[in-house]
């Protein structure tokens, strides 16, 4: 799965004028394509984002005996009937953090599960205790080396018992886990202080069509009835709230006139609002967002909690945005505190920030402008701040670090230049 380095080249400065359409959830795409490891009949998942994150996926799948047929650019059918229990590969798993979603499927469907310690973006210290409880919840036994976690059920001729799941705080991936663990188990399971987050909703959604009986998905009280099998069904996954956000946000700093297609408004609510109080102007077409930007920026606190609060997924591009607002910015994460890997990039564009990592803050004074740079993203979302901060600056921008990128935007620079920015791809 090895692929040329590349880098981004981008000359700042072009408004960005046009329509745009917004791709599958990379972030719910992937907790289903685990599921369908629960499944022994096919299912045909549609809307996949064709990025990396989603072919390692597919990879792992394969590689644990799943059948994976392409059928047309964005649909891929899965038969996973055929499916064993520990066979990933260490360096697949090692790539991405939803790979931990494999957990809970194997665990779920077989009663056993061996996987690497999952890998993904290093912007902050990501533990896996919440996933931990949630499993022993239903009466797993975990153990965990240096290099592997291993589950068990404590019978290993019976499939896990139904438990109560209280999480100490709200985490997408471990309600995402429980979702899977408690999906075939016997009996009833409940999660409180569940993760309420679209893609948690897509799940079981995507889960209760193939006939699981999960209610209250979107609410901080997920319900779950085990069931003895699920069947076969036609998925479509939501489109991209994060994506959407990006391509957003990349419109206000460069200026223009752009439409967002393929969205969910509801979802991007929070996002929106920022970029209203930033000075932009925003136009909801029922599955449409339209923007319209000078490049004049406001200055705005950006607070990122869990949803329905404003996204952690989204305070690294709003950070290259306000990085030249007219007065002083704040944005806070209380998700991921250390989430502030990008100040330094920035910075050497031109921007004026301070991390204050006692509170998990950065403090934006607006610059007139930034200036085209030479700078490396250090993760996927970080890599998309630069990318805003590049279509901003006066000059010539390298972007090395590219494929953080490639995890999660869909065809970005193709996007991007029917709008009319000037970028391009080459080898590094």
């Amino acid at each position: 799965m090895a692929s040329t380095s590349t880098k981004l080249i981008v000359t700042g400065g072009s408004p960005l004028h046009g329509s745009v359409r917004t791709s599958g959830m990379k972030n719910a795409a992937l907790p289903i394509l685990f599921a369908c490891l629960l499944n022994t009949e096919t299912c045909v998942i549609r809307n996949l984002p064709r990025v990396t994150d989603i072919d390692c996926s597919l990879h792992i799948l394969e590689t644990a005996g799943a059948e994976i047929r392409w059928i047309d650019k964005d649909t891929v059918s899965i038969n996973a009937a055929g499916a064993r229990y520990g066979l990933s590969d260490p360096s697949d798993v090692q790539r991405l953090r939803g790979s931990l979603y494999l957990m809970g499927a194997e665990l779920g469907r077989f009663g056993h599960s061996k996987i690497a310690r999952p890998g993904g973006c290093n912007f902050a210290p990501r533990p896996i205790d919440q996933h931990k409880k949630a499993f022993t919840s239903m009466g797993a036994v975990i153990m965990e080396g240096q290099d592997f976690i291993w589950a068990d059920s404590q019978n290993p001729k019976e499939p896990l018992e139904g438990g109560y799941v209280s999480f100490d705080i709200q985490s997408v991936g471990a309600t995402a886990n429980a979702i899977l663990a408690a999906t075939l188990a016997k009996g009833y399971s409940e999660i409180e202080n569940a993760a309420k987050e679209p893609h948690i909703v897509d799940l079981a959604n995507f889960l209760n069509a193939c006939g699981a009986e999960i209610r209250g998905a979107g609410t901080s009280t997920i319900k779950i009835r085990g069931v003895e099998r699920l069947h076969g069904c036609t998925y479509e996954i939501i489109p991209d709230m994060i994506e959407a956000g990006t391509l957003l946000v990349m419109a206000a700093g460069a200026g223009g006139d752009v439409t967002v297609t393929n969205v969910i408004p509801q979802h991007l609510k929070t996002v929106t609002a920022k970029l209203i109080e930033a000075g932009m102007q925003i136009e909801d077409l029922g599955d449409a967002l339209r923007i319209r930007s000078d490049g004049n920026v406001a200055p705005a606190v950006v607070k990122a909690a869990p949803y329905p609060n404003f996204p952690t997924d989204m305070q690294p591009q709003f950070a290259a945005l306000l990085s030249v607002c007219n007065g002083e910015s704040v944005i806070e994460d209380n998700v991921f505190t250390s989430r502030f890997q990008y100040v330094e990039a920035l910075n050497r564009m031109g921007a004026s920030i301070q991390y204050d990592s006692d509170h998990g803050r950065a403090l934006i004074t607006g610059v007139k402008y930034l200036t085209g740079a030479k700078v490396t993203a250090t993760d996927l979302r970080a890599a998309a701040a630069l990318v805003i901060a590049a279509l901003i600056a006066k000059g010539e921008s390298e972007i090395t670090g590219i494929d953080k990128l490639k995890r999660g935007y869909e065809d970005i620079v193709e996007k991007l230049s029917g709008l009319g920015a000037v970028i391009r791809e080459i080898p590094e």
